[in-house]
């Protein structure tokens, strides 16, 4: 089996394998974040992928960004603690966001809330997250809905995984 489709603890070769940067995005996905925004009235939503360098917005709504320097993201500090939602009522307020050029200039983000997308054995490749300019907290039924939609789009690269997995073994 190529070494890659077994859970590999770099996410860049994870990402690199499924596929899934620089590419138009699927349109499964883009319902995922539709739905995401209007669940949680929250005017944008993302998938984001965490490579190198970048996070790349695979799917999004409500935000015309591809992608964004990865070093001091929010998506990047979600996928730090995998288990957990990364929850960020007021960005102006907390020291890990406040100086940070997206809360103090475009695109403003106030709000923040990121279930990270752990693929395999627990390799965060990216974050399902929900955007606003204003603060804001969700309500325990927005964090449900938020973490089911994340655990669909988990699914989703699980299956695209496991889909190329398959076309690995039948070329061997």
């Amino acid at each position: 089996m190529n070494d890659i489709a077994r859970t590999d603890r770099v996410p860049q070769r994870m990402l690199d394998f499924l596929q899934v940067l620089d590419r138009p995005p699927l349109a499964v996905f883009e319902h995922v974040v539709q739905v995401a925004s209007t669940l949680t009235n929250t005017p944008i939503a993302l998938v984001s992928l965490v490579d190198r360098d970048r996070v790349y917005f695979m799917a999004r709504t409500g935000f015309d960004i591809v992608e964004a320097p990865g070093e001091g993201s929010f998506c990047r500090s979600a996928i730090a603690n995998p288990g957990e939602m990364l929850e960020v009522r007021d960005a102006r307020l907390d020291a890990r966001f406040a100086t940070s050029p997206q809360v103090t200039g475009v695109p403003g983000i106030r709000f923040y809330a990121g279930i990270p997308l752990v693929i395999g054995e627990d390799e965060a490749i990216g974050t399902l997250c929900v955007i606003d300019r204003v603060p804001r907290v969700l309500t325990e039924s927005q964090r449900v809905a938020l973490d089911c939609l994340a655990q669909i789009t988990i699914e989703l690269l699980e299956a695209r995984r496991r889909d190329l997995i398959a076309q690995d073994h039948a070329r061997q």
